[in-house]
C-alpha cells in the first residue's frame, strides 16, 4: 500500500472516532476526503440567503468557501474587509446574530473536545454564544490525542504560527516558541475549551483529509 494511501485510511479512521464522539457531546461531524468535497459539502450545509460571518481563519480560504460566498446568494459580515475599528466593531455586532459563523479550530481531540486561542476574542465568543449555526472547517493535522495534547497544540503550535502570519509584537513572533508571555500584542488572550453543546444542530464540523491552516 502507498505512504499516501495508508495516511488517507489512518485520517478516515480517526475521524470516524472524532465524529463519533463529537456526537456524544451533541455535536454534528462530517469527513470529507478532499478540499474541494469540504467545499460541496459546507455549501450544502449553507441554505441560499443566509447571513453568514466568520472568525480569523485560513482554512476556509484554502477550500475556496470564503470565495464561493462572494460570488453571491448570501448576506456577508466580512469584517475582516473593514480597517476603520469602530466600523469593524458595528460590524462584528451585527455578525453575532449570523445564521452562519465559519471558523476553525486550533486543535479537536480525539474524543470531540474543541480548543481555541484568541486575541480579540470576537473569534472565540462567537463560537460559545451568538450566532444560530457554527461551522468549522478542520484538517487532519490539527487532531489531537487528548486535551492535554489538544491544548498544548494549540498553545505552542497554532499560536506561535499565527503570531508570525499576523506580524505580531510577541517574543513568539520572532523566535517561533511560546514564551507564556504578557506583551499587549498576545494573541493568546482568551482560551476556549468547547466539551458539549447544549443547542442540538448549532455546532458543525467538518474534518478533512488535509493539511489546513496553522
Amino acid at each position: 500500500m502507498a505512504e499516501f494511501d495508508c495516511v488517507k485510511m489512518r485520517n478516515q479512521l480517526r475521524a470516524e472516532k472524532v465524529i463519533k464522539e463529537l456526537k456524544g457531546r451533541n455535536m454534528t461531524g462530517y469527513y470529507a476526503d478532499s478540499r474541494e468535497e469540504a467545499l460541496r459539502m459546507a455549501l450544502e450545509i449553507i441554505p441560499k440567503g443566509a447571513s453568514v460571518s466568520w472568525g480569523g481563519t485560513i482554512s476556509i480560504e484554502q477550500i475556496g468557501l470564503k470565495d464561493a460566498l462572494r460570488k453571491g446568494g448570501y448576506k456577508l459580515y466580512a469584517v475582516d474587509d473593514i480597517k476603520d475599528p469602530e466600523e469593524r466593531r458595528r460590524a462584528e455586532t451585527l455578525a453575532f446574530n449570523a445564521d452562519y459563523f465559519l471558523t476553525s479550530c486550533n486543535a479537536v481531540s480525539e474524543d470531540g473536545i474543541l480548543v481555541n486561542i484568541d486575541g480579540r476574542s470576537n473569534r472565540v465568543s462567537s463560537i460559545a454564544y451568538g450566532p444560530k449555526h457554527v461551522l468549522m472547517i478542520v484538517g487532519m493535522n490539527k487532531i489531537a490525542r487528548d486535551l492535554d495534547a489538544a491544548l498544548s497544540r494549540a498553545k505552542n503550535e497554532a499560536a506561535p504560527l499565527n503570531a508570525v502570519r499576523l506580524s505580531a509584537d510577541t517574543p513568539c513572533a520572532k523566535t517561533g516558541v511560546c514564551f507564556d508571555c504578557k506583551a499587549p500584542g498576545t494573541i493568546c488572550c482568551q482560551y476556549l475549551v468547547t466539551r458539549y453543546s447544549r443547542q442540538t444542530g448549532r455546532m458543525i464540523l467538518i474534518l478533512v483529509n488535509d493539511y489546513l491552516g496553522l
